[in-house]
């Protein structure tokens, strides 16, 4: 059975997930086959793996980091938000139902033996497992049900490292006070304090490392310093979302309320002079080179607050203008004619699309999962230059689109996909910008709209994002005591 050790944090987005990716990717630059785990995910990025089941991008990043083939056995609980109080909840990767979070409490330890068969299936095969927690595991109202902080390291009887975020501020109360909070059985598997995203000489930090160890009582494994590194981010509290910056190309990416996938254009940011900004309102989303709309959990939803917002009005006024528009997933449905919910799916209506694809959407009950590739076909409007680009991802979708109009590409499976208008293009397939081909002429098209060449190498994405993993593993190993790690992992301290 696999060694295990688990990454828990003082609260959300202090860097458990890019943590648990580099101890992943060290244990396999070590020998070691190792593989991520999380037991229960809220997030709604999500991924369909090769068997068309669903898990959260979190660990699809991290199985990358371990140079392992993503498993939905590494993510068995995925929620989606679909409401403030309520959540798709999938587990093993198939849709269970919608749940208000209080159904969903009461029912989750009935899904204990399906995390427990996961990850006993994953022990089985690899050498270590690297478990991330959710949160903080100090949520004292949450504690008695939890199945995903102490309650999974119990259940895995897994070592813990506890990490702290400096940037924010506050280390000392963060560290300190999610130890005091915690029950003594507790306290005992917390093997290791870390203190992440340390900026300036760590060399001052060395008498408060002393006094973590003096008053938490807990070896501190290391003072990781802040890295910058481009790696897929789990949900919408990603610094990402938060760009302001301009570049000599602007990508503006519609910020809806229920984004989705936003990962999908991570790829635009490799490049060289390219800025993609996130914009709620109207007026970010002047300047802008092109536009995207990403996916949602709440199309219909969506599509009203793009109304009331006044970003609708914006978007189809710089369209118009010649700013050129691509929508993907649930943008994609937004960019047509009519959105009808009669099922009830995604709560039921009607309302009309932005009418830019002549394509109109039905949501059924039943979810499209699948990997798909397919070649765009020999299309005209701004995005011509894309015709006969071969092209791989996913689809994860409720609704089905009928094309009134001019039809993107051909999926390998025989279907259509997509729809293209004008400067506008729309498309289910997630990942889709991924290939060089794709992503790489789109920025050389942008800029020579403004009269520049796009002089940079294209990176495949692959390659750069292998990158990425190195230069976050080398930046915490050379900072973390791996000897102490070790010894945690065999259970020696």
């Amino acid at each position: 059975m696999a060694k295990a050790i688990m990454v828990q944090g003082t609260m959300s987005n202090a860097g458990k997930s890019f943590f648990a990716a580099a101890l992943c990717r060290i244990f396999h630059e070590d020998g070691y086959s190792c593989a991520p785990f999380k037991s229960q995910n809220m997030a709604l990025n999500s991924y369909i793996t090769s068997e068309g089941l669903e898990m959260g991008r979190a660990q699809v990043m991290q199985a990358e980091a371990a140079c392992t083939e993503p498993s939905v056995l590494m993510n068995p609980i995925l929620l989606k938000p679909t409401t403030d109080i309520g959540s798709q909840v999938i587990v093993n990767g198939e849709v269970v139902g919608n749940m208000t979070a209080s159904a969903y409490f009461k029912r989750k330890k009935e899904f204990i033996p399906d995390i427990m068969r996961a990850y006993n299936a994953l022990a089985e095969k690899y050498d270590i497992i690297v478990i991330e927690g959710a949160g903080s595991p100090v949520e004292l109202n949450l504690k008695s049900d939890d199945i995903v902080n102490m309650g999974m390291a119990r259940l895995a009887d897994a070592p813990v490292l506890l990490v702290g975020d400096i940037d924010r501020g506050g280390v000392f109360a963060q560290l300190i006070g999610t130890l005091m909070l915690l029950e003594e059985e507790e306290r005992q598997r917390v093997k290791g304090i870390v203190v992440n995203k340390f900026r300036g000489d760590k060399r001052l930090f060395d008498s408060g490392c002393d006094i973590l160890r003096e008053k938490g009582g807990v070896p501190v494994a290391g003072v990781i310093p802040y890295i910058h590194c481009d790696i897929d981010d789990e949900d919408s509290l990603s610094e990402k979302i938060e760009n302001k910056e301009k570049g000599l190309i602007n990508i503006a990416v519609v910020r809806l309320p229920r984004i989705s996938n936003f990962t999908d254009f991570d790829v635009f940011s490799q490049y060289e002079g390219v800025s993609v900004r996130y914009a709620s309102k109207p007026g970010e989303l002047e300047g802008a080179d092109m536009m995207i709309l990403p996916g949602t959990k709440s199309t219909l939803g969506d599509m009203k607050w793009l109304r009331e917002s006044g970003m609708e009005a914006m978007i189809k006024k710089l369209n118009f203008g010649g700013v050129p528009v691509f929508g993907v997933c649930g943008g994609y449905q937004m960019l047509g004619r009519r959105i009808s919910d009669p099922e009830n799916t995604e709560g039921g209506g009607e309302a009309a699309g932005m009418g830019l694809l002549d394509c109109e959407t039905v949501f059924r009950s039943e979810k499209t999962r699948t990997r798909i590739s397919g070649k765009i076909q020999s299309i005209g409007g701004f995005f011509s230059f894309l015709s006969d680009r071969d092209f791989s991802g996913y689809e994860i979708h409720m609704g089905e689109t009928s094309i009134g109009g001019n039809v993107l590409s051909e999926l390998d499976n025989g279907r259509a996909d997509g729809s293209w208008k004008g400067n506008v293009c729309g498309s289910y397939v997630h990942g889709i910008f991924d290939s060089a081909d794709i992503s790489g002429e789109i920025v050389k098209a942008l800029f020579r709209s403004k009269g520049l060449e796009y002089g940079a190498e294209r990176t495949d994405r692959k390659s750069y994002k292998e990158r990425q993993y190195k230069l976050l593993a080398d930046n915490v190993r050379a900072n973390l005591d791996m000897e102490l790690i070790y010894k945690i992992l065999r259970k020696e301290v």
